[in-house]
């Protein structure tokens, strides 16, 4: 017989929402261990005193999360998916019957209360401390690396060049707004020394080459991807033991700005938590001279190849065919003449070394040596911490770290592929920042609540 589905007779229900949300829901996994109650505190001081009582922040919050666990970064489409879902309703505290916020309340609070208290960081860091105490991280060895997403800028509406003045005629946002006051902040610190830098500061950052008149801060290029875009680049600082993430910077996707943002995230992470790693994992992008001789004076050893371009020499002799005499601080060629130095050093860290033109003009090697009237031979300030670096490579440590460095690059797999960070929705490097560090949040609480369902996880074996 066939059935038919008719109308409901009853007037009234018992509905427990708590019953329709399944034990094994990943929100009630991570509400259980997540905690907002300091949340209010931190806000309390953006907060007037007097008024209509204001929306909860942590009503806002715990949609956002949601939003970012489940792809959903739309602020429209999240109001609309945390209406119906009853997972989401129970999650959020809503209940049955509560009111689902306006999108443009998210907005108004990003760009107030929430930046200005760094509440995202905030919660970052809460997390990481969660992590910490629940045995996730180990401390002995970090991991950094860099992924390009797309930022919300128009290919079209772009400029020849850097910025120094906005066009006439052109909508002044406030991704614009914050880009030129960044620019008027550096050049009025560019001159001043800095006080943790014992070093130059290596190759100074380079001239943009398009600027983008919808989002200025996002960089022209083409890094990991098949065409050109304006892109920033999220870094990460993972620990080795369990990957979980440590830090987050958001950059414009350029290699200066990448590297320069190890600094950042190693000394923040050992301010914050306490944790000086034994050594850090890169690849070559981060294997120059500065960067290595800056990890290793603070006990850092870098398992990073080394970057080298000294064999580069287009069929002349390379650097290796001079023979370096430390004592009187001068190379020797293969002709037996000696390459003096003036003790300059560049901003890069080389320390160049002359030849003689009367020397070079009478040598019969001349043509196997250089085109020039000389020949010049480099040294980096920290040539002994690159050779260290050199035999490093090829041991079992080493190779050992290199395939720790799958990590990461799984982790931001796992950013674009299951949570869909693949094209930014805010503008600005703030907006980068806070989607990374809400993206990176929910990674670590997913990695939380799975290792941690079962109890907490076993400690690793010894290395013999």
């Amino acid at each position: 017989m066939m059935g038919r589905q008719g109308e409901p007779e009853r007037l009234f229900y018992r509905f427990n929402l708590e019953r329709h949300v399944p034990a094994n829901h990943l929100l009630r996994h991570i509400d259980s261990v997540l905690d907002l109650s300091a949340i209010r505190k931190v806000l309390a001081p953006y907060y007037a005193t007097g008024g209509r009582p204001s929306v909860d922040p942590e009503l806002m919050i715990r949609m956002l999360l949601v939003g970012y666990a489940f792809g959903t970064k739309s602020e429209r489409r999240l109001c609309d998916e945390v209406h119906l879902n009853l997972a989401y309703r129970w999650f959020c505290r809503l209940g049955l019957e509560g009111d689902v916020p306006d999108h443009s309340t998210f907005s108004k609070n990003r760009h107030g209360r929430f930046r200005d208290s760094d509440l995202f960081r905030r919660l970052f860091e809460q997390v990481v401390g969660m992590c910490m105490r629940a045995g996730l991280v180990g401390g002995e060895g970090f991991a950094i690396d860099a992924s390009v997403i797309e930022a919300d800028a128009s290919l079209r509406r772009k400029a020849e060049g850097q910025l120094t003045a906005w066009p006439e005629g052109q909508d002044v946002s406030r991704p614009v707004r914050e880009y030129l006051a960044a620019l008027d902040q550096a050049a009025a610190t560019e001159c001043k020394p800095t006080p943790d830098d014992d070093m130059p500061s290596g190759n100074p950052p380079s001239v943009p080459q398009v600027t983008s008149l919808t989002d200025p801060a996002a960089a022209w290029t083409s890094k990991g991807r098949s065409k050109l875009c304006f892109a920033y680049g999220t870094n990460y600082l993972i620990d080795n033991k369990l990957a979980i993430i440590l830090d987050v910077e958001a950059t414009p996707a350029r290699w200066q700005a990448e590297v320069a943002a190890t600094k950042t995230m190693l000394q923040r992470t050992k301010e914050c938590f306490g944790l000086q790693s034994q050594r850090l994992v890169a690849d070559t992008a981060y294997g120059s001279g500065l960067m290595i001789g800056w990890l290793m004076r603070r006990g850092i050893e870098p398992h990073v190849p080394v970057l080298d371009r000294e064999r580069q020499t287009k069929g002349y002799f390379s650097r290796a065919d001079f023979k370096f005499d430390e004592e009187a601080n001068r190379f020797i060629c293969p002709g037996g003449k000696a390459l003096t130095s003036s003790g300059l050093v560049r901003s890069d860290g080389a320390v160049p070394y002359w030849a003689s033109t009367t020397d070079c003009r009478a040598c019969s090697l001349k043509p196997n040596c250089t085109s020039g009237s000389k020949r010049i031979v480099t040294r980096h300030i920290f040539e002994k911490e690159r050779e260290h670096m050199r035999a490093l490579k090829g041991t079992e440590a080493f190779e050992r770290s290199t395939r720790e460095r799958k990590k990461v690059e799984m982790l931001f797999a796992h950013l674009k592929r299951n949570l869909g960070l693949r094209r930014l929705r805010l503008r600005g490097l703030t907006g980068a920042r806070d989607e990374f560090l809400l993206a990176a949040t929910i990674q670590n609480l997913k990695k939380l609540v799975r290792l941690c369902a079962n109890g907490p996880p076993r400690p690793a074996k010894s290395a013999a």
